[in-house]
């Protein structure tokens, strides 16, 4: 136990008793316990392998690399259509995990050995993400701002192609573009 990380494991929540049994659950394996994203993260050898975290309606394991599970108990769940490497074991009780228990042991020892291996997820090229219309336009119409978007990070420009390409109405889709304009010539991301 990692006394850093007891700060999360104190507080008042709804999921006091589901955290404490996932922890206990996850420290059984051997991991090194960090805080990470303000959320207790296990680790072997200094690369992620789960992450305890939770929500208004569940708590969950993330697994980093969850994709790469084999997942027989079809029980791991994609949080949206665009996370690729990870996966989550959702709890809405503190008998869900004791239920579990067994499973997530060996979902936990999987995710070890997949480390172990050295396996990576193959993710999506940054051009296989759908880049809308009206951004392309001002991508033609502002070499500088295509100069600008092309010298971000990979991740940068998924997260700008995301958040442009989610609005159904062309409207939402140019205000965004109009106001992220500033931060992409500055070289930040959307969330810097």
């Amino acid at each position: 136990m990692n006394p850093k990380v007891d700060w999360f494991f104190n507080k008042a929540t709804k999921w006091q008793k589901e955290y404490a049994e996932l922890r206990t659950l996850v420290l059984d394996s051997g991991l090194t316990e960090e805080l990470k994203w303000g959320c207790p993260c296990y680790t072997f050898q200094n690369s992620n392998i789960v992450l305890i975290h939770g929500f208004k309606d569940y708590c969950a394991l993330l697994f980093m690399k969850g994709a790469l599970l084999k997942d027989e108990e079809r029980i791991l769940i994609q949080q949206t259509e665009n996370v690729q490497a990870s996966r989550q074991i959702r709890f809405t009780q503190l008998q869900d995990i004791l239920k579990k228990e067994a499973i997530l042991k060996a979902y936990i020892q999987e995710a070890i050995i997949v480390e172990k291996a050295g396996l990576k997820v193959e993710l999506k090229r940054t051009t296989e993400f759908h880049m809308p219309e009206e951004f392309k336009i001002v991508l033609d119409e502002m070499s500088e701002l295509k100069t600008a978007f092309e010298a971000l990070t990979p991740g940068r420009q998924r997260g700008y192609l995301l958040y442009f390409s989610s609005p159904k109405q062309a409207k939402t889709r140019e205000a965004r573009i109009e106001k992220c304009i500033p931060q992409i010539l500055k070289g930040k991301g959307l969330d810097d």
